[in-house]
């Protein structure tokens, strides 16, 4: 299997990039990842002699978050963000991780690699894990602006995914909402809901922000604006309340005694909901394997994001998404 990574994007890049790929190669030694990017930055952080299951590919041109993404694959060609979808493209390897603008990935992955055929727009699903198995929330920032037949396909990219991830088949489905009657929201999300009303018998209608987590649906469906606002939001909320959890600990010796009971309890749950746990997000709807990894993510974020890699490719999710469209759109066309 061999893997491309952004070495150049992120907020801790090169550094997170490197530990994270050698991490990776110390779960599975048959991966080959590519490091693409500033080879000299690279290289300090790599151990000496560098291992024969890391490849190095030099650009000149690095990608922050101030350019335009939309812009980038003509202003920045020798990027490490834009090699590496073209690596992608030219079949050199199987899979792209980057942690960079996600815009300019977006934009990227789109002019280079092309759509699924039938999909309208790529979109990010988020995986969201809870008591009860795992959720897909869908899209997450890929379309700030959306359509009700793009919510529509969200739906059917997101259940083929969560199939990979989760093994569940025939997914409930649920539309993010205001309310839960069905004519609540604007205009977009009463017309997504009659859409996924009459597209899906497994569609179980509006679901408010405050159960998205004990809701019966699995594949939970919004615009892009909605869904990174959710995620950011959770994603805050997650740290500030550990964060909250440690002070207070530290405030009485009582509590302190507590807390080393309560420990692995604390450990587990923390872990249940860390990003960095379960690695970055699949473009879904381009026609290949893109995973945008956090602009925060650390060194095992990114090995996470290469394991999730490796397992859309093995799992074959982008036939199975092609598969999926062209059903529905055979089955629409009767």
């Amino acid at each position: 299997m061999k893997i491309a990574l952004d070495a150049m994007g992120g907020d801790f890049a090169p550094e997170a990039a490197v530990h994270g790929a050698l991490d990776a190669l110390n779960v599975d030694n048959a991966l080959e990842l590519y490091l693409v990017g500033n080879e000299d930055l690279i290289k300090k952080f790599l151990p000496s002699p560098q291992p024969n299951h890391i490849h190095l590919i030099p650009t000149t041109q690095v990608v922050t978050m101030h350019d335009k993404g939309s812009r980038v694959l003509k202003e920045k060609p020798d990027s490490s963000l834009v090699k590496g979808v073209e690596l992608l493209k030219d079949g050199i390897v199987d899979a792209f991780v980057s942690a960079g603008h996600t815009g300019a990935v977006l934009s990227s992955a789109i002019l280079t690699l092309g759509r699924i055929e039938g999909a309208k727009r790529p979109a990010l699903g988020a995986y969201i894990p809870t008591d009860k198995g795992g959720k897909i929330l869908c899209d997450v920032g890929a379309n700030p602006d959306a359509k009700p037949h793009h919510l529509m396909q969200f739906a059917i990219m997101a259940s083929l995914y969560l199939d990979h991830v989760e093994k569940i088949k025939n997914p409930k489905i649920g539309l993010i909402n205001i309310g839960t009657e069905p004519g609540k929201g604007s205009e977009l999300y009463r017309q997504a809901y009659e859409l996924l009303k009459q597209e899906f018998p497994s569609f179980i209608g509006n679901v408010e922000s405050r159960n998205i987590l004990t809701s019966e649906a699995d594949v939970l469906i919004c615009d892009g604006f909605v869904g990174n606002t959710l995620i950011k939001f959770a994603e805050g909320w997650i740290s500030l309340f550990s964060d909250m959890v440690k002070n207070k600990i530290d405030e009485k010796l009582t509590y302190k005694m507590g807390a080393k009971i309560l420990s692995p309890v604390l450990k587990s749950i923390n872990s249940q909901y860390d990003y960095e746990e379960h690695g970055g997000s699949p473009l879904l709807g381009v026609n290949g394997v893109c995973i945008i990894a956090h602009g925060s993510s650390n060194a095992k974020a990114i090995k996470n994001s290469i394991s999730l890699a490796k397992k859309c490719v093995d799992e074959k999710l982008i036939t199975d998404i092609q598969i999926g469209l062209t059903d529905h759109l055979e089955n629409n066309s009767h």
